[in-house]
């Protein structure tokens, strides 16, 4: 059984369920700047759990790309991946109606069926897996009809599950799901509530907990020995968090179910190690082909294959969804993860042909030709990696040239180093040992936080307020971006496709295909178009539409995967036509002056606009 059949499997059981389908979203979220990834399937679909009516209807099913960066450190053992997907079950809404068909559902549906998927459909083992809930807390109860709704389903195989034993229960750290984690760290208006986790137990006779740094506390499901593996958590969301810190139970109940396909395939394989499955298996050959090294033979090689192969997926999953390689934001973590990859690489011999990391893009291809905005931007992909990686090449000559200046290189120094030319500390560090000295680790740290604390007062400048308070400026540019997108088709070709974008209250940015420069005429030319189409005060429709009948009406869509079955349609007049998520603005005539500041390269083949609006006269 493959990763693709799990994922069929998945979703074949829920649609048979009264559940529709909904595509995955993009990477990058969509007028949500709380957090720069989708990490998880529930993220795109927060303001239907809050309350809004989907238009598919209650119960929705998918798989959603997911990328973590927190984790970008801990790879490199058996389980911890950065990109992932994440396969999905939602009820909006508790309780059904009278007839059960297409309502919400809550407990005592969702846990029977995630158990009858597993052990039926996958085919796993009743005898290993295991069960967590909530113990409770002083402001919600301890989880009675999850503990009750699990011994009767254990009971239906003939198991006698009992409470420590078979269910175990713990505390919000543990079992208590929002993307900020526990009720403290919730932010006011952000949805959570108690889970039930699922785990896989790979088995006692693997000595995996006696051989760990575990090995003299006692073993439990949510024990980090590497013998259990979370395959599966229900959410119940239930709460919303006030502004005097209180929850306050939403006003419909709903169930957030998300399984992870690299693990529930390292289950389905009965290997604790999910890089020997096929999502990652086509790339570690390739790897192992290139360095003519063979994974599992040491620790080293066996850590610096992982982390290369989950690099490059996210690398290549993150560009396909609009990403260019960057020192900020998004950006920056696919920079970062391109040169850690780098990095690794010299650990089994890929060091100084840097064009190798172009050979890693279409292994990632075929494991995800499910996914048409990879498979169709593979050359496009490769090209950006490729360029990112020879540019690494140029950064580690120009750190060498400067560590060789140095006498003594200490902790201070080397983020210098890090921080002015991206100069790796792994390399800074080997380097000096080369010459007998020791570098202060915590000294380098203590200058990164630093910059950290800096980046972040910044970023919060740059965002300040948010989205709401701003919703006036950040709509007015959402608008003029679609003027411009049109505007240089008109002007360079219809080969222009948008590749990514980001708005503040003070600019937009705007990144698109193109191979060259724009002249000044162009630029001039583009920008009179924009103006003139402002000047008309167009008014702006939006008409709700199947997306296949968009795009057969001429709406122009891009990372048109993002999108469900219904979309929004916005036409500017007769000048624009695309299928986006809004909001804009009323008429044109809203806008003001158009100017274009600053046209750049963003990566080979791709070209980035930066523009601002002038209101104080508008037309």
């Amino acid at each position: 059984m493959t990763s693709s059949d799990i994922r069929k499997k998945f979703i074949a059981f829920y649609k048979a369920r009264g559940h529709e389908e909904i595509a995955s979203a993009s990477l990058v979220p969509k007028n949500d700047r709380s957090t720069l990834f989708n990490s998880a399937g529930m993220q795109p679909l927060v303001p239907y759990l809050l309350g809004q009516p989907h238009p598919l209807g209650q119960r929705l099913v998918n798989s959603q790309k997911s990328f973590r960066s927190q984790d970008i450190e801990e790879v490199g053992d058996n389980r911890h991946m950065t990109f992932f997907e994440m396969l999905g079950n939602w009820s909006l809404g508790d309780p059904a109606s009278a007839d059960g068909v297409g309502a919400g559902y809550f407990k005592k549906e969702q846990l029977p069926w995630v158990f009858e998927f597993f052990t039926k459909d996958l085919g796993l083992d009743p005898k290993r897996l295991y069960v967590s809930v909530f113990e409770g807390n002083n402001s919600v109860p301890k989880d009675e009809e999850s503990i009750a709704l699990w011994k009767e389903i254990f009971a239906g195989v003939g198991m006698d599950a009992k409470e420590g034993e078979r269910i175990f229960l713990y505390d919000a750290h543990k079992n208590w799901w929002s993307r900020s984690g526990e009720p403290e760290k919730m932010p006011v208006g952000e949805p959570g509530g108690p889970d039930s986790e699922i785990f896989y137990d790979f088995g006692k006779e693997l000595g995996l907990h006696e051989t760990s740094p575990y090995k003299h506390e006692k073993c439990h499901p949510n024990c980090d020995c590497g013998r259990f593996m979370e395959i599966g958590n229900s959410v119940f969301m239930q709460y919303q968090k006030q502004a005097d810190g209180s929850l306050k139970e939403l006003s419909q109940k709903n169930v957030d179910f998300g399984g992870g396909l690299e693990r529930l395939n390292a289950a389905v394989h009965n290997t604790p190690d999910a890089f020997l499955t096929d999502s990652f298996s086509s790339v570690i050959r390739t790897i192992e082909l290139l360095s003519k090294k063979k994974y599992g033979e040491s620790e080293e090689v066996t850590k610096a294959m992982r982390v290369i192969a989950d690099h490059i997926r996210g690398s290549v999953m993150m560009i396909a969804d609009g990403v260019i390689p960057s020192n900020k934001q998004q950006g920056y973590v696919l920079r970062r993860l391109l040169r850690r990859a780098l990095i690794y690489g010299k650990t089994i011999g890929l060091w100084g042909n840097w064009e190798y990391m172009g050979e890693l893009v279409s292994p990632v291809g075929t494991i995800y030709d499910v996914y048409p905005e990879v498979k169709n931007q593979l050359a496009m992909i490769t090209t950006t990696i490729v360029d990112e990686a020879k540019r690494f090449g140029k950064t580690v000559e120009k750190g060498l040239k400067e560590i060789e200046k140095m006498e003594v290189v200490d902790g201070k120094q080397a983020f210098v180093l890090y921080e002015t030319y991206g100069f790796p500390w792994e390399l800074t560090e080997e380097i000096v040992r080369a010459k007998g000295q020791n570098v202060d680790r915590k000294e380098f740290e203590e200058a990164f936080k630093v910059h950290q604390a800096l980046s972040r007062t910044a970023a919060s400048g740059m965002f300040k307020g948010g989205l709401a308070e701003h919703s006036v400026e950040t709509t007015r540019f959402h608008t003029a971006t679609h003027l411009l997108h049109q505007a240089l088709r008109m002007v360079l070709g219809e080969h222009i496709a948008q590749k990514g974008s980001n708005i503040t209250v003070e600019r937009l940015r705007f990144d698109f295909s193109h191979p060259v420069k724009m002249t000044n005429e162009e630029i001039k030319k583009v920008e009179a178009i924009v103006n003139e189409q402002i000047e008309k005060n167009f008014p702006v429709r939006m008409e709700e539409m199947d997306k296949n009948d968009a795009l057969a009406s001429g709406a122009l869509g891009f990372f048109i995967e993002k999108y469900g079955d219904r979309v929004k349609v916005y036409t500017i007049g007769d000048f624009s036509k695309e299928i986006c998520g809004g909001p804009h603005v009323s008429f044109t005539g809203e806008l003001g002056h158009f100017t274009i500041m600053k046209e750049e390269s963003a990566a080979s083949g791709v070209r980035r606009i930066y523009g601002k609006l002038d209101t104080h006269g508008h037309f």
